[in-house]
């Protein structure tokens, strides 16, 4: 039974994460911030001096980094974590990071007797902190067995998409193409109604009512109207996690010679927008890329 779980990384979202476990496990936590191993404290989560003593016999560990390259590094480099994982234990990626090198690092960890949980997500911290996450999960059924616990403390909503890690990447790789895709469309769409000298929110709350609406537009459409404020929008998820993403949906489809023409297009436009400064922005900022000013 799983019942003591390390969190490596307090962020944005490894924080709430933490803090929701803490609700039901024994957590511990660490960060290379002091500050946020503080606040994890503060919330419930036992800290832990080093990545290294937060996972020893822990059954399952949580993390979350930005590419496949630091996955490797944080469990096989110089001070990899790999060594001091519990038998048996269980570690969950909680990152898109695409397919590349999954398969690899699995067996990597194998060799150490421990297993590897595909399991990217989705909701940002608020819906972390609630448990309302949307995880898609590639593992095997000895490894689920394990992560399941911890994955429903987190999840309102938890696909077992494949049996394999792997899977999971490539699953949240396709949403991500959509995810991007609809983003894009939401602000060249509210640009033109901007353009045209209709009245924003009337048109947000029109088009919403209707066959034309998608989570994106609903999510990123009142956000996208405060991206000419002075502050702009609360950022909830950055811009430049679209840049990565989008890149990531390129790769795939180039591996498997596959078109993705209304992809492309929607990379291009997060491109920008990062080359412009808006990388740290809110997502729904790919606005000004479009419209840099409004119109009316």
């Amino acid at each position: 039974m799983t019942s003591t779980v390390a969190v490596i990384g307090l962020g944005a979202m490894g924080l709430p994460m933490a803090t929701r476990l803490a609700e039901r496990f024994e957590v511990r936590g660490f960060d290379i911030a002091a500050a946020r191993v503080a606040l994890a404290a503060e919330k419930g989560v036992t800290p832990a001096e080093s990545a290294a003593d937060a996972v020893a016999d822990a059954q399952a560990v949580l993390v979350a980094v930005r590419t496949g390259a630091q996955l490797n590094e944080l469990l096989f480099g110089e001070t990899g974590l790999a060594s001091h994982l519990a038998e048996g234990a269980v570690v969950i990626l909680t990152s898109t990071v695409g397919t590349d090198g999954i398969a690899d690092i699995a067996a990597r960890l194998a060799e150490h007797g421990a297993q590897l949980v595909d399991a990217p997500l989705s909701g940002g911290p608020v819906r972390a902190g609630e448990g309302d996450l949307l995880i898609v999960v590639g593992a095997s059924q000895a490894a689920l067995e394990i992560a399941r616990p911890v994955l429903d403390q987190l999840a309102s909503t938890l696909s077992i998409v494949g049996d394999k890690p792997g899977d999971g990447q490539a699953l949240k790789t396709v949403n991500q193409l959509l995810c991007g895709v609809h983003i894009a469309a939401a602000a060249e769409a509210l640009a033109l109604a901007d353009a045209l000298g209709l009245d924003r929110e009337k048109t947000l709350e029109a088009l919403t009512a209707g066959a034309a609406n998608s989570f994106m537009l609903g999510n990123r459409g009142p956000r996208s109207l405060q991206a000419y404020d002075e502050e702009g929008a609360e950022v909830l998820s950055r811009l430049d996690i679209f840049v990565k993403d989008m890149g990531i949906v390129g790769d795939a489809a180039r591996a498997a010679h596959l078109s993705t023409p209304v992809a492309n297009a929607a990379e291009q436009l997060f491109l920008l927008g990062e080359a412009q400064g808006l990388g740290a922005h809110d997502d729904s900022a790919v606005i000004r890329v479009i419209a840099p000013e409004r119109l009316s």
